[in-house]
Parts: structure tokens; sequence; C-alpha cells
């Protein structure tokens, strides 16, 4: 199942939170070989998962961290704007209706289902959450797997070429796409928001002021 949770929530899910820290540091810096930062616990973490983001992660049958994402507003500090500004040409991106998508996370082994499926959790928070579009910065392994999934961004910049290039893109998330997400996730529409509901209940405005 898809669960929507705020940094400042993440203590009340301590296997998530554990798993997901650790399973980041695994992909990122064990099989991908980022310069990113594990601490001696083995997880990954870094100064935007202090900027309370909402994470959506996808909590497998045990209780473990299947895969996940991190969701913050471009108004407040995003990595797209620190430290990726130049492939936009120096643009900054900033609005309260465009949230940055960071830390796109699989456990080793999991199914294209929890891919698809964390996509569906970004075209939730699009639809509740008065949200228009999703900006991120992927690579090129990337490209294959959005493919795949049904959600292929618009590019607004890149750089380098093969393997190394890196791009800025730029995600909308109209009813088609959505519908085409959750097939491929093997989620109902109902189901999907159905699981955030759990997560957010009637409080949508409210959980929304907390994030940035």
């Amino acid at each position: 199942m898809l669960r929507y949770i705020y940094g400042h929530e993440l203590h009340a899910f301590p296997k998530l939170r554990e798993d997901m820290f650790r399973d980041r540091a695994d992909q990122f810096k064990s099989r991908l070989g980022w310069a990113v930062n594990v601490d001696e616990t083995g997880a990954e973490r870094d100064d935007y998962d202090d900027q309370n983001p909402l994470y959506v992660i996808w909590e497998e049958p045990d209780g473990s961290h299947g895969g996940s994402m991190r969701f913050l507003p471009t108004t407040g500090p995003v990595m797209v704007n620190d430290h990726f500004a130049h492939l936009t040409g120096g643009a900054r991106i900033a609005s309260p209706r465009i949230w940055e998508c960071t830390r796109f996370c699989l456990t080793r082994g999991a199914g294209a289902h929890v891919a698809a499926a964390l996509m569906l959790g970004g075209g939730e928070i699009m639809q509740n959450l008065d949200v228009d579009h999703f900006v991120g910065v992927f690579d090129a392994r990337m490209v294959r797997i959005y493919r795949m999934i049904g959600s292929s961004p618009e590019v607004l910049g890149s750089q380098g070429a093969g393997r190394d290039r890196i791009s800025v893109g730029l995600w909308q998330f109209d009813p088609a796409a959505k519908a085409a997400v959750a097939q491929r996730a093997g989620v109902s529409a109902q189901l999907s928001r159905q699981w955030f509901d759990l997560s957010f209940g009637a409080n949508h405005e409210e959980n929304l002021a907390r994030t940035g």
C-alpha cells in the first residue's frame, strides 16, 4: 500500500523510516556510486530531509519499505535550484503549485508495480494538494523507467551524453495519465484515493500548510 508521511511524522513509522534511508544508501551509494552521505547506521540522508518533506512510501505486506519518493514545494530550498540551476539556464523554479520530486528509490527486487504505484501517489498529491507540476532532476537510466510506467516528463534542459546525461524534467498528471499509471500499478482509482485519505483524511489543506 501507499503511505503519505511528512518528515515530522516519520518517528511514528520507525521500520519504514529506517528501511527507507538504508535502501536509499544501497541504491544511490552502493549501486549507483553517487557522492551521497551515509551515516554510521547505514542511512542516507541530506539537508532536504530536514525541510519536513512529504514522503510517498510503498509499504510491503510485511511492513517493510518497497520504494519511496520525496516531495518539497519549490518555494523553499530544493535541489533543482540549489545545485542544478545550470540545467535551466540559471532560471529558478519557484511556485507553490510546483513541487520538486527527488530520491526516487526502489528496494532491490521491487516489482515494476512499485515504481508505477509511486507515480500514482504523485498523481494523488497533484489532484488533492493543489499542485500543477512536479519538477525533478533525473539521469539517463530513469528515461526507460518513466517510459515503462507511462509518465515521461517534459525535458527543460540537459547536460552530458549517454549514461552520464542528466536532465531537468517537468511532469503533469492528467486523468488519462493517471489511469494509465494506475493500470500499470495494478491499483484501482478507488483504492488509490482510499490510501490517500487514510493518510490525510479531510484535512488536506492543513497538511499542505505544514510543508516547507
